[in-house]
């Protein structure tokens, strides 16, 4: 129980850091109010640990650090009026040695988002706002965008994840015990992107973007996703709820 407590102060208390940052809390003005969105589409995701990663469950990762990534891609999606589908951003991070995810918000040793290049300037500018929205919590000063050619192959069980000459990662799912995929559901650290995932091995995963990894048989993950602003407005909201109870 104190673990799930300190979880949930160390998450909500990164995003309130973020979120003043981004509304300028204690500023006289109004905040706008912010364009609506709305995205279906599937998760790939994968890091260093040794599957499953721990650190959705508030624990340490399995090697020194946890390094890696995750392309949401669009099946179909908007954002205000702005149409997304068929577009895909990404995310690579990596955590301080020694750090659990939660203890790493707003403190990564890297945190590099990359937007879809075939993406209109209007649609890039709409994805870098969602990633605002959806991704783990980082100073804008820490976080980088780039302009990449994302793409995703799936031949039998197996997805492979390109994007441009930066990442590279491939994975499956596990069997599980009764068949179908270990599904892994309402993890600790969740965002409603990742309240339920299938959980997979990596066969390879790379990366070379200021810093390289290259990694073989560990954690990878899969869902298939509905996410709205509302949804991440309200996630945001129960973590400060929560703080405040603390």
């Amino acid at each position: 129980m104190r673990s799930r407590r300190a979880l949930v102060s160390v998450t909500a208390a990164a995003l309130l850091v973020l979120a003043s940052a981004s509304t300028g809390v204690g500023d006289q003005a109004k905040a706008p109010e912010k364009t609506k969105w709305k995205i279906a589409g599937e998760l790939e995701e994968s890091c260093s640990c040794d599957a499953a990663c721990p650190c959705w469950f508030g624990n340490k990762p399995t090697k020194m650090n946890c390094s890696g990534g995750m392309v949401v891609f669009i099946k179909k999606g908007n954002y205000g009026n702005v149409p997304l589908d068929g577009l895909a951003l990404g995310e690579w991070i990596q955590s301080p040695d020694g750090k659990t995810m939660m203890e790493s918000m707003g403190n990564w040793n890297l945190d590099h988002v990359y937007v879809d290049s075939k993406a209109t300037p209007e649609q890039a500018k709409a994805l870098q706002a969602i990633a605002a929205d959806v991704l783990p919590p980082s100073p804008p000063d820490k976080r980088t965008f780039k302009a990449a050619d994302i793409s995703r192959k799936v031949e039998g069980k197996e997805h492979t994840v390109a994007v441009g000459t930066y990442a590279n990662f491939s994975g499956h799912l596990m069997e599980g015990g009764d068949g179908g995929a270990p599904k892994i559901v309402n993890p600790p650290g969740a965002d409603p992107m990742h309240h339920e995932y299938l959980q997979g091995i990596t066969t390879r995963q790379t990366y070379d973007d200021g810093t390289k990894w290259d990694f073989s048989n560990t954690n990878y993950m899969y869902n298939e996703f509905t996410a709205t602003s509302e949804d991440y407005a309200k996630f945001v909201d129960k973590m400060m709820k929560a703080m405040e109870k603390k």
